[in-house]
């Protein structure tokens, strides 16, 4: 049976949907992940998107709110938020929580950093699926 892992962030727009992706695509066997926001900026940003599609996946997600997960049993739950400036979200529902930043890209806009975010969450994601 697949765990399940919810990644949470402000405006489920970039990190938390690039987590969702790589996930799905690379770890579907074990896992099914989802991803929201308490304030979702209404759509997955495109350089999102395109930094993914570099790395052959295809992410058809949309911006999402927590509300919508309300009641659903997580094995676990990350927060993606980078600094304790932003407004990072508290899980008050089931499943193990755990913190771990990446920087938002999306305050620069440039693709390099929507690279360096991707290919970080990439490379971290084993150890923290299995924190």
């Amino acid at each position: 049976m697949k765990r399940k892992v919810l990644f949470l962030c402000t405006g489920n727009s970039c990190r938390s949907q690039m987590a969702e992706a790589i996930v799905n695509a690379r770890m579907e066997s074990e896992w099914e992940a989802v991803s929201a926001g308490t304030k979702p900026a209404g759509y997955v940003h495109p350089k999102a998107l395109a930094a993914l599609a570099e790395i052959g996946i295809e992410h058809a997600g949309r911006s999402k709110l927590a509300d919508e997960f309300k009641g659903v049993n997580f094995d676990l739950v990350v927060t993606v938020c980078d600094s304790a400036a932003e407004e990072c979200p508290l899980w008050l529902g089931k499943g193990k929580k755990i913190h771990h930043s990446f920087p938002d890209p999306a305050k620069t806009d440039e693709m390099a950093d929507f690279r360096a975010v991707r290919d970080a969450i990439a490379r971290e994601l084993p150890s923290i699926l299995t924190a």
